[in-house]
């Protein structure tokens, strides 16, 4: 992945990278002694509120704001203190960093006690809404409080291009989606390639990525033609092929000169730039950086805890990716790997992503296929009638807190940075 200048539309590389090991590269520096993080950072500059876009989001008489010395009341300088948030994730009387995302939502329409989402240890989690409801700027709501904590690093795939307000924190970047080809193992490529592993073609394929993989060269588009012109095969077998790999190499998502894991985690928010990408170039995306933000946390070196944001998630979670996102779901905890997917199609989802999350917030659905799978994953805190029961509104929502087997309606806050997801407007033109 390549940081692009937010300047201007020219693309420029971040600097020469270290080799990757597998995947991507381990981290270097003191290794992490467990999967807490810390506190709030006290070198952030203050932060300004942010842009709605045609969202209306009220923020209620308590609106807070993050500064250098944590979050504070707006208004008048004798204000009382904010009060203690209620947080979700995480077991009474435990303690910790917390992302504030709202309040609650009183019966009258009035914010209550505030809410955060607990950031101390790993998570799994799922966020829906039908379009227009802010899924995608909750989602930037979150991704705003954790690249405001220490110990904790966002790291947003961005199908829309809606995120690059996030990587104007600081520290922030955007990243071209761009993958090394050792991100994939040999017997993922026919699926990539769209080919059937069980037939000639793909079968090819993945022998002619396994031999240059055990070879003494790098993993390149490069090599692997220069080993199937080699191959003991076929001329039409190998020219199907050929042509396949043409294709990939249209996608421009492979470069034997992405930075490793390693050098892209921490730092500040990182925001992947995977818009215009087709269907399974983003699978072959979101299986790299999936599987390797995993793998790189199992090892040594790792001294944050990642967060791993997906916005449209049903984009990047069939085929290819699923496998990478169910190992995250289901066991990401152990390597301190936290995920949350945003979608309006959590129908879509494989089963496991919302039987698994220990987080789920839900805007506004309409679609009974979608309510039912999310009723029938979450049977025990979610009612009967949770059509009728998730809000209408833009910014309000369910939260459903495994950790209190509980479920309440809040209100997100708004966003200090600006959110590139609203919808555009006739009167503004």
């Amino acid at each position: 992945m390549a940081e692009r200048d937010r300047s201007s539309s020219t693309h420029v590389r971040s600097g020469p990278m270290d080799r990757p090991i597998g995947p991507f590269e381990q981290r270097r520096g003191t290794a992490s002694s467990g999967w807490r993080a810390s506190p709030t950072r006290a070198d952030e500059g203050a932060t300004t509120r942010g842009v709605s876009g045609t969202h209306s989001y009220d923020p209620g008489p308590a609106a807070t704001d993050r500064t250098t010395t944590g979050t504070v009341t707006t208004g008048s300088s004798d204000a009382a203190p904010d009060p203690t948030p209620h947080v979700l994730g995480r077991e009474p009387g435990s303690g910790g960093p917390v992302a504030r995302i709202g309040s609650f939502l009183a019966r009258d329409g009035s914010a209550g006690v505030p809410v955060g989402i607990d950031l101390d240890g790993p998570h799994a989690g799922v966020l829906v809404g039908k379009r227009g409801t802010g899924k995608s700027y909750t989602l930037g709501v979150l991704a705003e409080e954790i690249a405001a904590t220490a110990g904790v690093s966002p790291i947003v795939l961005d199908p829309m291009g809606v995120f690059e307000g996030i990587a104007t924190l600081p520290g922030g970047r955007v990243l071209e989606a761009t993958i090394h080809p050792e991100s994939l193992p040999p017997d993922r490529w026919p699926e990539i390639a769209r080919l059937d592993r069980d037939r000639p073609p793909g079968s090819l394929l993945w022998r002619t990525v396994e031999t240059v993989a055990d070879g003494p060269s790098r993993t390149s588009l490069s090599a692997i033609r220069g080993a199937l012109a080699d191959a003991d095969a076929p001329a039409a077998t190998k020219r199907t092929v050929g042509n396949h790999l043409d294709l990939l190499a249209a996608w421009n998502v492979f470069d034997a000169d992405a930075p490793s894991f390693g050098s892209v985690l921490g730092g500040g928010p990182t925001v992947v730039d995977c818009r215009s990408l087709p269907p399974a170039a983003m699978a072959a995306i979101g299986y790299a950086i999936a599987r390797g933000i995993y793998d790189h946390c199992l090892g040594p070196g790792s001294d944050v805890l990642p967060w791993l944001l997906v916005d449209e998630a049903h984009a990047f979670l069939e085929g290819l990716a699923a496998d990478a996102f169910r190992t995250l779901f289901t066991r990401g905890r152990a390597p301190g790997v936290s995920v949350v997917c945003a979608t309006q199609r959590p129908s879509a989802l494989p089963p496991v992503a919302v039987s698994q999350s220990d987080l789920v917030i839900a805007h506004r659905l309409t679609d009974e296929r979608d309510v039912d799978a999310l009723r029938v994953a979450q049977p025990t805190y979610l009612a009967d009638d949770l059509g009728r029961a998730l809000p209408a509104g833009v910014g309000r929502a369910i939260v459903v807190d495994d950790a209190t087997e509980d479920a309440h309606t809040v209100r997100v806050r708004e966003r200090h940075t600006e959110h590139g997801g609203a919808s555009p407007s006739a009167s503004d033109r």
